[in-house]
């Protein structure tokens, strides 16, 4: 899934609201929306860093 750049116009009292548009759409495409920015976030932020969880292994001796 790929966002689509859309520019649109409005004057400022007939900007539409954002909450009514997200309400619009089912579950499905509000979580693939959601996933699409948070891939796009770690992206940027982390530099194309490997994605997963971080694994912190630790040794303890136990008598």
């Amino acid at each position: 899934m790929s966002i689509s750049r859309v520019i649109k116009k409005y004057s400022f009292k007939d900007q539409p609201n954002d909450f009514q548009f997200w309400q619009s759409k089912s579950y499905e495409e509000r979580l693939r929306a959601l996933e699409e920015i948070r891939k796009e976030y770690n992206s940027w932020k982390y530099h194309h860093a490997e994605q997963g969880l971080q694994r912190i292994y630790r040794i303890v001796k136990r008598t």
